[in-house]
């Protein structure tokens, strides 16, 4: 699926964030963020921008900016950014608790149904 600029930014600020959020980075995270990366058409390009506009920002700001602009998607477009979140929270074999609070929050503050991300989540092919 193609996703828009704000949804494929969003995704990626809040996916660092979830990436982080145990204090642990897992090679599986990783690779779960690549297979993210072509699912949603981000190229290289916008990838290096988001490198170096989150280099010397605070998770706190990150985490706002990726909700900002979630919140400017479409509400298809939220839940496909919700279900990747979900699924790469799975992917180190463990959901830490700060990766469940993240993932709770950020549903409910954009109006998802957690449900229809769970849903959505397992009809994506695993990581």
């Amino acid at each position: 699926m193609t996703a828009n600029r704000n949804s494929q930014l969003g995704l990626l600020c809040l996916a660092h964030i979830l990436i982080s959020a145990d204090g642990m980075i897992d090679q599986k995270e990783f690779e779960a963020l690549s297979k993210i990366k072509v699912k949603e058409s981000i190229s290289d390009a916008l990838f290096k921008e988001f490198e170096n506009e989150i280099k010397d920002k605070k998770g706190k700001d990150i985490y706002i900016t990726g909700v900002d602009l979630l919140n400017l998607c479409t509400d298809d477009e939220k839940l496909n950014a919700f279900a990747h979140l979900y699924k790469m929270a799975e992917a180190d074999g463990s959901v830490h608790i700060k990766e469940v609070r993240l993932l709770l929050y950020t549903i409910k503050s954009s109006r998802i149904e957690f449900n229809d991300v769970v849903a959505r989540a397992k009809s994506m092919v695993d990581y």
